[in-house]
Order: C-alpha cells, then structure tokens, then sequence
C-alpha cells in the first residue's frame, strides 16, 4: 500500500465513497500526478490514463539531462510565481495550496531522497530521472490507476453528465471528468480540438531555446561555459545573468534560455533576428574595465596580451575576445595604445553578436501558448467553459524560465485537478 501522510489521511476519511469514471489525456508529470492523487482521495474511482504514445514520462526521463530537475528551492508563493514569465499570476494562489516543499515531501515520503544544488536546482540524491520515474509509476500501480498505451483520442464529446473519449483503433470510453495534460504543441493546429469545445487558444511560439550566431568563429569556441555572464537583448531592454555556454551554432546555457523564456513572443514577433550583448565580465563597468587593463599595461609590460588570460575568463575565450577586439598579433601589454585598450574594454562588457534563428531541444521543447488561463479556475483547475473539464500542465498558457520551474506548475496543478475531480471541496 502507498505511503498515506497524516494530513492527507485526515482528508480521506471526510470523503464519502462513491464510483467515478475519470479520463486522463496524457501520460506526462501533471497527468501522472493528478492521476496518483486522483485515485488516492478516491479508491473507488475508476482512474484511465490515455498515452498517445508508446512510452510514458517522456519529459521527466530526459529533463536535466537525464537527472530531473525536480522543482526548485523557492518556498515562498509570491517569490515563486516570478519565474513564470507566463501564468505567474495564477500559480501565485495554487502555490499557497502545494508547492515546492510539498513536491519534496511527496517523493521523500515515496523512497526518493532529494538535493539542492548550488544553484538552487533540486534533483534526485541518485543523479537518475529513473528515480522519479519509477516513484510514479510504483505510485500509480500500487493505487490501482489504469494506464493505456498508444491510446489516441481522436475526439471529445460533451454529453449530459459526462464525456464521450473515441479513441483510434479501440472502443468509445465514457466517463464523468476529464484532465486534459497533453502538455504543449508546436503548432496552433495541436489544439484544435480544444478548440472544438469552445476554448480560446493562445497561439503557441516555443520557449527556452538558444541563440543561432551565424558568421561568427564561435565553433572554435564550441564547449566553453562561462559564469556568471550578463545578456542584454537591447531593443527589449531585457538583462538576464547566469551561466553562458558557446555551443557550435551560438549561444545556449540558463543565462541564454531565461531570456528565451522571458521575451518569447517579442522574439517571435521579429522572427528571431535581434541583437544581444553580453557582458562577459558581468556587470563589470566599462570604465572598472579599462582601469583594470590600465593595471595589467602597467603590470604586465613584456608579456604577451594573448598569452595570459585574464579575469578568470578561459583561455580560448580570451584570445578570442583578444582578436575580436582587432588587438595586434604578439603585441605585448606595454605597447597597446589608449585605443586598443578602451576596444578590448569594450568587447569584453558589451560584446555585441547578431542573432539569426534559434535552436530548440525537440524532446525538451517547452511552448508559451495554449489554453487560455482565464477560461479556467485556478482553485480546482476547471474549465469555467465546459464543467467536469480539467486542465494542468503545459497545456495551459503558463511556462517558466529554466531551473525546475515548469515541473513545479506541472506538479501543483496536477495536485490541483487530482483533488478537484473527485471531491467538491477539500479543507485547505
């Protein structure tokens, strides 16, 4: 039998037994989610949860590089629901409801230990997406849900207390309630028939994706990561910091993706042909700068400017920014002239790169878009359009900037939905 914790015993026994048939679309962290709770408020239920495809918990397996980021360590609302460039208004009161230490208390109370890292990410102790998987997939077979693979929906029906699923190459499935958690979709197309059921669809454009520079020697460069950096997209005046990567086609890493997240329709907008000038030093002045080059001159005299890295930035970074900055070949540090000095200052806190295109991860792709959050309560995660509807997840127009944000909406407004479907009201 599952771990039950005291509190959620408590509510258990308020809840009258009664048989329901409820229809989960989605084989992903918020229709697990949900489905777990779902059947844990309410054994008697009858819980089906509908994978498309083949495999269930996709995402969760190759999120953070095969680790799982599982939410992050902010345990404050109001603080979380910044991170939500998207939907951060009403994921501001489901957080006061389940949030980050209830996420680590559900998998901690399941045999999952969990860690922080440095920069507040919480994974798993074992380094393995394997280890939240199984959890959820032990959790659901434990409780009874009912997973179909390769079950596609082709269609949903309203009728009189109910919904009518036909699903393709089966049989018709009729149910009470259902959770939509197909999380999002590239194309418009994907949500048509959501549509069909009189919601409004925010168009989708995709989120947490790199930068293409193209004409650029950044190959040679291909592997260098840098910490802490500044990004300005200067037409948004928009400045992230964090972690930069160069990869073979630009720039990728969290400093990168949370501005990716932030401007996501205003990047869209300009086709993703925009400038971006990153600060290697991170908010490092230009006059700090150029004082400091000042002193390596000074300091300095007959050694070579490309042969000592400076301000801790990687060597190759280094005489690449050195050559950018059109320094002369084994000129040495006594003999730059006050203008060499003031471009290499330049170059290295307001690097200026053209950007051209973008590159997204297609298994990890997170999507801005999709059903309009003000078409759905965000106390029960409810259609307001269509009753004994239920969203969570991605599905909705809500994503986050990089750090386990996404899994943590997912999580809560599964939590959410889960409680809502299968009882009217749970004490707080």
């Amino acid at each position: 039998m599952t771990n039950i914790r005291n509190d959620e015993l408590f509510i258990l026994l308020q809840i009258p037994s009664l048989f329901m048939r409820i229809a989960i679309i989605g084989g992903g962290a918020a229709g697990f989610f949900a489905a777990c709770r779902a059947k844990l408020l309410q054994p008697s239920c009858q819980v089906v949860l509908l994978e498309s495809g083949s495999k269930v918990l996709s995402k969760v397996r190759i999120s953070g590089g095969g680790r799982c980021n599982v939410t992050h360590a902010c345990f404050d609302p109001k603080e979380l629901s910044i991170y939500y460039p998207r939907g951060g208004k009403e994921l501001r009161q489901a957080f006061s409801r389940f949030m980050t230490g209830d996420t680590m208390a559900w998998f901690e109370d399941r045999g999952v230990p969990l860690k922080t890292e440095s920069d507040g990410r919480i994974f798993p102790v074992s380094d393995n997406s394997a280890s939240i998987v199984n959890c959820l997939l032990d959790e659901a077979r434990q409780l009874g849900v009912e997973v179909q693979l390769n079950a596609m929906v082709d269609s949903l029906d309203v009728l009189p207390g109910g919904f009518q699923l036909s699903i393709r190459g089966s049989n018709v499935l009729q149910v009470d309630r259902v959770l939509i958690a197909t999380g999002g979709h590239p194309k418009l197309s994907g949500f048509d028939w959501l549509a069909k059921l009189g919601h409004s669809i925010i168009p989708p454009v995709p989120s947490l994706f790199t930068f293409n520079v193209p004409g650029q020697r950044l190959k040679d460069l291909m592997g260098v990561s840098v910490n802490p950096v500044s990004v300005t997209l200067p037409d948004l005046q928009l400045t992230t910091q964090g972690p930069l990567l160069i990869t073979h086609w630009g720039f990728s890493g969290p400093a990168i993706l949370k501005s990716s997240s932030l401007a996501a329709r205003e990047l869209a907008t300009c086709q993703y042909t925009f400038k971006v000038v990153i600060d290697w030093l991170n908010e490092v002045t230009f006059s700090n700068a150029l004082e400091q080059l000042q002193g390596f001159r000074k300091q300095r005299t007959s050694a070579r400017v490309f042969n000592g890295p400076s301000f801790n930035l990687p060597r190759r970074l280094w005489e690449f920014l050195v050559h950018r900055a059109t320094i002369r070949d084994g000129i040495n540090w006594s003999d730059l002239r006050k203008e060499e000095l003031e471009r290499l200052a330049n170059t290295l806190t307001a690097d200026v790169y053209q950007v051209a295109g973008k590159t997204t991860f297609k298994e990890e792709f997170v999507t801005c878009g999709g059903i309009s959050l003000k078409e759905v309560d965000f106390k029960t995660m409810e259609s307001k359009v269509v009753p004994g509807l239920y969203f969570a997840g991605e599905v909705l127009d809500i994503d986050a900037v990089t750090g386990g944000f996404n899994f943590q909406a997912a999580w809560t407004t599964g939590y959410l939905a889960g409680s809502a479907m299968v009882v009217d009201k749970l004490s707080d």
